[in-house]
């Protein structure tokens, strides 16, 4: 009974963490029911995937500039971009597509080179620069494309977009057992990580998880990722964006929590004067972060393009929404400091479940956005009250003087104030001399 008084506790003080994840579970649940069970098909589940793999990656990187308190409007108009110059290279200019990938990234590097050096060294708000950004690239994207679309592209970059690891058993399988192998090896190796993290802990005598939730959430974890595994075995096997996107969420998870860049970065969005003070190089770092949210819009671009087989004009457009949204719903705090990137997965697939269960129901894009909003701002306002939770009271308490201290501070404090009889029994100053010949300031 302790030990389940003791998780429920844990969970209280975790309650923006976890409820992201719940609320993945729900949604889930929801559309599986809704769609009669067409949702975690094992084809639609491969659909899913692939589909919101750009936005997932985009989000990465949003996350990151979030969490410095800056924001990024121009990487749906940077990933539109570098698709059309990734079909004038390949198709028009005849590139092998292992020459043009380099140099697309490296087109993004440079478009977030040139953002994030107006951001940092000129100071120009980071709002101001990426809506410039968007418009110029999004003006870019028509006259690099000529208003027309550029295809196709070969198989071996559209591989990057929509293709499989190849089945080692030849088809002739129920299970594609790479996918089998991978997924299995992955939830291995997930195990080992959280169990020897929690050893560190314990050594160190840091705040841990309760046995009981940890044991609890470990399984669960676990149990969800073979679940995945069975279903991507079950049709075509590994989706190679996933194998690319699986990669970029260990790396920068790591880079995060466990480097000098990650820790500057979160102590830039907490308090950047405290930050410059404590000798960090905030402009570098912010500008390392808009090279690096380049980068990742210019992947995004050619998986998207990759995917379509196709530059479009119109390629890219709102997905800077997706990925600000995702990014806030997995719990990156407005003001910065705060968020994760394991937490803006969550919040990219929450965006994703909603965009794929009610397209099969039949929803149209007006309800869409609808929902997608009102499912944003309830994202933000439970961030906003567990806040004021933590904090001791809200801003309608002290809009209303609504007590919020507990009783007994108001009794210290009454009772560090002297009592009318102590006032009168303390000595009065001696007042001052009159001069001679002069009157007191009272008298008529």
């Amino acid at each position: 009974m302790s030990a389940l008084r003791e998780s429920l506790g844990f969970l209280a003080s975790r309650l923006r963490q976890v409820g992201i994840f719940v609320a993945l579970i729900l949604i889930v649940l929801l559309f599986q029911v809704l769609t009669d069970g067409i949702l975690l098909q094992p084809q639609n589940v491969t659909n899913l995937v692939v589909q919101n793999s750009y936005i997932l990656i985009l989000a990465i990187g949003m996350v990151m500039v979030i969490i410095a308190g800056h924001i990024d409007l121009s990487v749906g108009s940077i990933a539109g971009f570098i698709g059309a110059v990734a079909g004038v290279m390949i198709v028009h200019w005849g590139w092998a597509w292992w020459v043009a990938i380099p140099a697309c990234l490296l087109v993004g590097a440079l478009v977030g080179a040139w953002q994030g050096y107006w951001i940092a060294y000129v100071g120009i708000p980071a709002f101001i620069v990426t809506l410039a950004g968007m418009l110029i690239f999004r003006g870019l994207t028509l006259i690099t494309l000529k208003n027309q679309q550029i295809t196709p592209f070969p198989d071996e970059l559209r591989a990057l977009g929509g293709g499989f690891l190849p089945d080692i058993s030849g088809g002739t399988s129920v299970l594609e057992w790479l996918t089998v192998i991978l997924g299995v090896g992955g939830t291995a190796a997930l195990l080992f990580q959280a169990i020897k993290e929690r050893r560190i802990r314990r050594r160190f005598n840091l705040e841990n998880e309760p046995m009981a939730w940890f044991a609890t959430k470990t399984a669960f974890i676990a149990l969800l990722m073979l679940a995945i595994t069975f279903l991507l075995a079950s049709y075509r096997g590994t989706p190679i964006v996933l194998i690319v996107l699986a990669g970029l969420v260990i790396a920068y998870s790591a880079l995060m929590n466990n480097s000098i860049f990650g820790r500057h970065t979160y102590a830039i969005g907490g308090n950047l004067h405290a930050a410059e003070l404590s000798g960090i190089k905030t402009k570098a770092v912010t500008f390392r972060l808009f090279v690096n949210m380049g980068v990742l819009a210019a992947l995004a671009g050619l998986i998207f393009t990759a995917r379509l087989n196709s530059a479009q004009p119109a390629g890219g457009t709102g997905f800077e929404l997706d990925s600000i949204a995702a990014a806030f719903i997995g719990g990156a705090a407005v003001q910065g400091g705060i968020g994760t990137v394991a937490g803006a997965m969550i919040g990219g697939l929450i965006m994703g479940v909603l965009n794929n269960g009610m397209s099969i129901l039949g929803l149209g894009t007006d309800y869409q956005q609808l929902i997608k909003g009102l499912v944003l701002l309830l994202a933000v306002g439970f961030d906003i009250f567990n806040k004021n939770r933590a904090g001791g009271g809200s801003s309608v308490a002290k809009r209303f003087k609504l007590k919020t201290t507990p009783p007994a501070t108001e009794q210290t404090t009454s009772e560090a104030q002297p009592k009318p009889a102590e006032r009168a029994q303390t000595p009065a100053e001696p007042a001052p001399p009159v001069a001679a010949g002069s009157r007191p300031s009272g008298d008529a």
